[in-house]
């Protein structure tokens, strides 16, 4: 049997193979689309971090004035949340993220004709009220068709997404802006807003037909493969209700807060900031910092790889997210120190982009072991807001910075420190007794 064969569990109804089959037909039909949305969605969070290049002359746009933008997507986020996932559980996941995607596209494209600097900042507000329930609907959504056995690498699967986000994102910025400026009488990066918009548009219509809310539902699959889904996830265990009112009481819940705070802060700030940095270096062209900007997430994907591979074999989470958090701190404050040396300020900047990036899926695998079953929804939920208030506070920070001081080297020194000071956080605060880790010899 293969790999899906051997995980899936046997049920009365249906034997394994069968299974199978129908979770790869189960996974062909959403995947592709999730996958695709998420990249979408990714992409028009942080492309502003490419437009700032240019529309900061034409709309007076201080540094300042864009950490604050930036970072106010997050408030707007932030407050949606909760209230988007509860809505959702009424009208369905359909209706909900086609009305997600179909309002950020909107926005996305709207933001190309702001003006003023407070224009952006509140286009910014309402793209974060837009979004807000997108990926949280997500992993609920999964939790409607796949068991706990699948759900951990389909989860790994669409966060990965993000990454791939990350590596296009830069070169198709660079390639609109730099190919497309007065194109329907548009500037340059005005063009990047609407030409990454409008697919938000089409694929949230497209969800509303290609879609289905749950397995009964499903029209594309039989009678007996709707009954082999439900007896799969009705046999789901730890599904018991309640202790979320005992995780809130628990000091251990908003110390990973913090610590997501801090790791949030670092991979936040190289998603919204490293363009600019980049341009700082002397690196002048679009295309060469759109192409440069992607060097980061090709690392990440690598790291992700290879750390959680080794994180799963040693069954153990908090030293290599230790270890990679102070590679990221490393970096980042050794930048300062090789101004004027290009080469290794793209190395630096890379590694410690891509070390960011890698801590953010090795961190989730804290919370459930710390949480428990019963409270881990509930619990996840709240260290994801306290950690998303980074975007908030850490922009808002790094533009004051840059205004200040002109530069951005000293900016990504507290972004350093901050990032030592979860480490230490992690490693005292979150004992290894309290995620049941043990060694391990490697396989």
């Amino acid at each position: 049997m293969n790999q899906l064969e051997q995980t899936l569990p046997l049920t009365g109804a249906s034997p394994c193979a069968d299974l199978a089959s129908i979770y790869r037909k189960v996974i062909w039909r959403l995947m592709p689309f999730l996958l695709v949305a998420f990249i979408i969605n990714a992409i028009d969070r942080i492309n502003i971090s490419f437009a700032k290049l240019r529309m900061a002359e034409d709309i007076l746009l201080s540094d300042a004035a864009y950490g604050i933008g930036a970072g106010i997507f997050y408030f707007g986020y932030i407050l949606f949340e909760v209230p988007s996932n509860l809505y959702m559980q009424r009208v369905g996941a359909r209706a909900t993220l086609t009305r997600i995607m179909v309002l950020w596209g909107l926005v996305t494209v709207a933001t190309a004709f702001v003006t003023t600097p407070n224009q952006l900042i509140a286009a910014r507000l309402l793209l974060g009220m837009a979004e807000a329930g997108f990926f949280p609907g997500v992993i609920l959504y999964l939790t409607y068709w796949f068991p706990s056995a699948l759900r951990g690498r389909i989860t790994a699967a669409f966060m990965m997404s993000g990454v791939v986000a990350g590596i296009i994102c830069g070169p198709l910025a660079g390639a609109i802006m730099s190919n497309l400026h007065g194109w329907l009488g548009l500037r340059d990066w005005q063009m990047l807003f609407v030409l990454t918009g409008l697919p938000a548009i089409a694929l949230g219509i497209f969800g509303w037909f290609w879609l289905t809310d749950r397995p009964a539902q499903a029209t594309w699959l039989s009678v007996e493969q709707k009954q082999a889904l439900a007896e799969v996830l009705e046999n789901e265990p730890g599904k018991r209700q309640g202790g979320f009112a005992q995780v809130l009481r628990d000091p251990r819940l908003y110390i990973a807060g913090l610590v997501y705070f801090c790791i949030y802060s670092g991979s936040n700030t190289v998603s919204y900031w490293m363009p600019t940095l980049i341009r700082d270096f002397g690196l002048l062209d679009l295309k060469t910092i759109g192409m440069v900007s992607s060097l980061p997430y090709l690392g990440a994907m690598v790291g992700m790889y290879l750390l959680g591979r080794s994180s799963d074999r040693h069954l153990e989470r908090r030293w290599h997210l230790a270890s990679t958090l102070m590679v990221s701190a490393c970096c980042f404050i050794l930048l300062g120190f090789v101004q004027g040396h290009v080469a290794l300020s793209i190395g630096l900047l890379a590694l410690g982009a891509a070390a960011a990036l890698s801590a953010v899926p090795l961190f989730w695998t804290i919370p459930p072991a710390l949480l428990g079953t019963a409270g881990a929804a509930g619990g996840i939920a709240v260290i994801s807001s306290i950690g998303h208030l980074a975007g908030v506070a850490s922009q808002a920070m790094v533009g004051a910075i840059k205004t200040v001081t002109g530069s951005l080297y000293l900016a990504f020194d507290v972004i350093g420190a901050v990032l030592v000071f979860g480490t230490l956080l992690l490693l005292i605060a979150i004992p290894a007794r309290s995620l049941n880790e043990r060694r391990k010899p490697p396989q």
